[in-house]
């Protein structure tokens, strides 16, 4: 597995950029978290005249063995069927990017299914058709688990050399909200039910059940040492390879939009192993599935909008995108006091 050199931010360049947005012809503080937005591109860009180029979403999308141990509403052949719906471009991350004109790529991390090679959008990264039921076993080995972020950084690299800065993750897996719960459970030393949600739309039986499972996830498992360690034993190989690209992309000096809870979980592992990665990320919305807001604070994390999503595919980074779009514009675009010639004396 490869390893990231990621750079420390340049703080000196925190104040001119503080200097400028209060400089502009408005209150101090009166475009609340779009000023805070601003100074975090600015900083991410180490400019005081950022700008966003070739928007991508990438959706990572495999299989989890725990989805035949009843924790999801839906069928495990789901997650190959919205992958075409993706290709044919017909679900709500579609129209989403449409509507802001970010380009979608779907990534095959280890879905349960043999797509055709020459599928438009669809990048081939495939590792194995879905992970072990990981209340059984590890849900992978540490040689898959390192191979998947090696994957990760390489799709994150391509996105980079095809000109873009700014790159929002999104994932489809049945069965990973399970995933997402146990390694926020053991990554944060949480007890695992105040990690788990509905996920696709368990009723309260199905949620019991459904931490029935992990609970016996965790005896099987335990707590390893180390983060690859703990994406191994309960990671989906989507989430594996989404932490390698949010690693990748901070290494590139990207801007990182994050998703919701299964994306965070995937940053979260992504910290894990390196800490300078949360300089680089922006989170787009707090989720609507249990454990995403604890997850959020965890991770010192303030989302754009909270906006009850729990659909996941990466619709909250896109929806959250414009707001990025507006920081970045009144930040270069609108007129200072001395510009304007607008008086400055306050009474």
């Amino acid at each position: 597995m490869k390893s990231f050199n990621i750079q420390p931010l340049n703080k000196a360049l925190q104040q001119d950029l503080q200097v400028k947005i209060d400089g502009k012809t408005k209150p101090l503080g009166a475009l609340g978290k779009l000023e805070a937005l601003a100074l975090r591109i600015g900083m991410i860009q180490q400019s005081t005249k950022p700008k966003l180029t070739a928007p991508h979403v990438l959706v990572f999308a495999a299989d989890h063995g725990i989805a035949t141990q009843g924790v999801s509403a839906y069928p495990q052949e789901v997650t190959w069927q919205m992958v075409m719906n993706f290709i044919r471009g017909g679900a709500a991350i579609n129209v989403f990017c449409r509507q802001h004109q970010i380009e979608l790529h779907v990534v095959d991390a280890g879905v349960n299914h043999d797509f055709e090679d020459n599928l438009p959008g669809l990048i081939h990264q495939k590792i194995a058709n879905g992970t072990q039921p990981f209340n059984l076993a590890p849900a992978m080995s540490l040689e898959q688990a390192g191979q998947a972020i090696d994957l990760g950084a390489l799709v994150a690299s391509r996105v980079y050399e095809a000109g873009c800065n700014i790159i929002g993750f999104g994932e489809m897996g049945i069965g990973n909200t399970s995933s997402a719960s146990a390694l926020m459970s053991v990554a944060l030393d949480l007890p695992v039910e105040r990690c788990v949600g509905k996920g696709t739309g368990l009723d309260d039986r199905g949620v019991n059940g459904k931490i029935d499972v992990l609970r016996q996830a965790l005896q099987t498992n335990g707590r390893p040492d180390s983060p690859l360690g703990i994406m191994a034993a309960y990671g989906g190989f989507e989430i594996a390879q989404m932490a390698g690209a949010m690693l990748q992309a901070a290494e590139h000096s990207m801007t990182i939009l994050v998703d919701g809870f299964i994306c965070s979980a995937a940053f979260l592992m992504a910290q894990k192993m390196n800490a300078l990665v949360g300089d680089y990320a922006v989170f787009s919305h707090c989720s609507g599935e249990k454990g995403h807001q604890l997850m959020l604070e965890a991770l010192e994390a303030d989302p754009l909008l909270d906006l009850n999503m729990r659909l996941g595919e990466g619709t909250g980074a896109a929806v959250a995108f414009p707001l990025i779009r507006s920081a970045v514009a009144f930040l270069n675009e609108m007129a200072s006091f001395e510009e304007a010639t607008v008086s400055t004396n306050i009474k």
